[in-house]
């Protein structure tokens, strides 16, 4: 590990999420290293049925991730390096190869019922089995809603 390996930080737009990104912004200025700040997007033309294109998409996830770190940086005198990835794919699978390479992978835990996370699964739960770095998850708490709202 050295200080050019970069701290991955999965978004979603969540309070969980801008948790982990502040945890993730913090522990970077500590180390001394870069954050990339990774939001996963899915698109399907034959799949996806509502009025939209994968520009559109692009375009949320990338507005996202600038919301997120304009929130994060809110009161900081100082910021890492800060990279913006919008990835197409499985949130899962886009955090499990964006951790190659770097210093921590950082997320958010979202599944707040024990019986969804043995039904469904999670992203957190299957970065935690398969991340290519040390991970860090951040819990939802009893005081935020576990789910992004639309």
């Amino acid at each position: 590990m050295s200080k050019t390996d970069p701290i991955v930080v999965g978004v979603d737009g969540t309070p969980a999420s801008d948790r982990a990104l502040a945890w993730a912004l913090d522990e970077a200025a500590v180390r001394g290293c870069p954050v990339q700040v990774v939001n996963a997007w899915q698109y399907e033309a034959l799949v996806d049925w509502t009025e939209t294109t994968a520009q559109r998409e692009i375009a949320a996830s990338e507005q996202l991730i600038e919301e997120a770190v304009q929130r994060a940086a809110q009161g900081r005198a100082e910021l890492p390096r800060i990279e913006r990835r919008s990835l197409r794919g499985e949130a899962a699978a886009v955090l499990e190869a964006a951790s190659e390479g770097a210093a921590l992978l950082v997320v958010a835990s979202h599944t707040d019922h024990r019986i969804r996370q043995m039904v469904l699964g999670s992203t957190s739960m299957h970065v935690v089995r398969h991340s290519h770095a040390p991970i860090v998850v951040i819990p939802v708490t009893d005081r935020e809603p576990a789910e992004a709202s639309s």
